[in-house]
């Protein structure tokens, strides 16, 4: 009993502080420490953080690392070579200002589907952004909502093929690739973005008939976040062609899908089981398609640009330290979560999800996913929690019920998806001081585009999966 309330008690202190503005790397082991405490096991306490917590840490370092920095790395090269701001003028050009939202929303899509973090995309977009709604005079309070529709949703969850973290994370556990469940997917994704769009749209309608425009702003700086404005003067003189800053983009997905489908399926890799004995072949190919592909497209955005770079040393030196927090703060969060999994508390905890549908375990999951999400406010956060406790067992549940592994993956990463967003998450609060808004003002509906309509297309995939299986 007192287990469980030592769990319930750091969870609601972790949101608290998160939202507070903490950092979770300091936040993640506390808690974890103070869970161990209230359980009243004093004598696991030390080791409870030297072997258990940082255990964890460095087991998700040791998977998903290469992902993070070469995501990262990516990002920085589009923006820094004007190739982001280039694909953002040519969308923005052939729809006009008149079509400022779905401007905006199609170009954090196009981003980072290919690859772009999705900080970046936010930096890089709001100047753009901020000018295509003052023109059209649509509220501001709706950028962030835009922003976050294109960059955090159908593209980062459920769209197949996607290189974000969070498509990675299930493959070492179910064995599948980030093309899981590719039809499923696409009509998840396509639910998030028409359904998204027309929100918005109708919200935009709504102010015109009140009488509200753009509203009245100090845009000189970016929300106030440090030299976020001077860098996108910097992007804005350099002249890179739409077609130059697409190539990067589709080898991502090109090259990925390439080796996921015809070139590892053609490689016996029998010598290197021999080699590496205890190596996971199944579990990896996947990895390595998003590394191989990150890591030539970085290569060919490098040579494409070749001698106009302002300073390519300082891009990829800024991409590498970009890195840092974000990988630090999930693996933080796997590294407490691997603390609680490890109280007698959570047994409880885990059988109460694990058998809320037995007959179903793709409820089951996508209850367990979204709500870590939830609580850590980060869907790779509370995915990699969620999946490095439960991720065996679902598997099993999953292979005992006849259902797809890959249908598996799909519904885990999309409903991780889902309550990430709550006003705590590091990503909203970080946007909206991109934007130099409030919760009050824009979060509404930016919780509507994140998170409402992102479980609605949760529950469509579980509904289709469980009547036609995975496609």
């Amino acid at each position: 009993m007192f287990s469980t309330l030592a769990i319930v008690i750091t969870l609601l202190l972790l949101m608290f502080f998160a939202y507070r503005g903490y950092s979770v790397l300091i936040l993640a082991p506390i808690m974890a420490t103070l869970a161990v405490l209230l359980s009243g096991d004093f004598l696991s306490t030390i080791p409870a953080y030297t072997d258990v917590f940082m255990g964890a840490l460095s087991g998700f370092l040791l998977k998903f690392f290469p992902i993070f920095l070469l995501g990262a790395l990516f990002g920085r090269l589009m923006a820094d070579s004007g190739a982001a701001t280039a694909i953002a003028n040519t969308v923005v050009e052939k729809l006009g200002a008149s079509k400022a939202i779905l401007a905006v929303i199609l170009v954090c899509a196009i981003l980072t589907y290919g690859g772009v973090s999705l900080f970046v995309v936010a930096f890089a977009i709001y100047p753009i952004a901020k000018d295509l709604f003052k023109a059209a005079d649509i509220p501001k309070r709706l950028i962030p909502a835009a922003i976050a529709l294109g960059s955090f949703t159908f593209t980062m969850t459920a769209l197949p093929g996607t290189p974000a973290i969070q498509n990675a994370i299930p493959i070492p556990y179910y064995n599948t690739n980030v093309f899981a469940a590719p039809i499923l997917g696409i009509i998840g994704g396509t639910i998030m973005f028409i359904c998204g769009w027309l929100w918005l749209q109708s919200r935009a309608k709504k102010a015109n008939a009140a009488g509200e425009g753009y509203g009245q702003h100090d845009d000189e700086d970016v929300g106030g976040v440090g030299a976020t404005a001077k860098e996108a003067e910097v992007l804005s003189t350099h002249q890179t062609s739409f077609t130059v800053a697409m190539i990067p983009l589709v080898l991502v997905i090109g090259l990925n899908a390439l080796l996921t489908y015809a070139i590892f399926p053609s490689i016996d890799f029998s010598s290197l089981q021999a080699q590496f004995p205890d190596l996971n072949i199944a579990g990896s190919l996947g990895l390595w398609s998003i590394i191989i592909s990150l890591v030539l497209a970085c290569v060919v955005l490098i040579l494409l640009r070749i001698g106009h770079w302002n300073n390519l040393q300082k891009t990829i030196n800024r991409g590498t330290y970009d890195s840092m927090l974000p990988i630090f703060n999930t693996a933080s969060e796997v590294g407490y979560g691997a603390v609680i999994a490890s109280l007698a508390g959570f047994l409880i905890i885990r059988d109460s999800i694990l058998n809320l549908t037995p007959d179903n375990p793709l409820i089951s999951e996508a209850v367990a996913m979204t709500t870590l999400a939830g609580i850590t406010g980060s869907s790779s956060g509370g995915l990699s929690i969620a999946l490095s406790t439960l991720g065996e067992d679902y598997l099993r549940m999953a292979v005992n019920a006849g259902i797809d592994p890959e249908l598996m993956h799909r519904v885990a990463v999309m409903a991780a998806g889902g309550l990430d967003t709550l006003p705590h998450s590091g990503a909203v609060i970080t946007l909206l001081a991109i934007c130099g808004l409030t919760h009050k003002q824009s979060y509404l509906n930016l919780a509507m585009v994140t998170m409402v309509i992102p479980l609605v297309a949760v529950v469509a995939v579980i509904t289709l999966g469980t009547m036609f299986g995975s496609f």
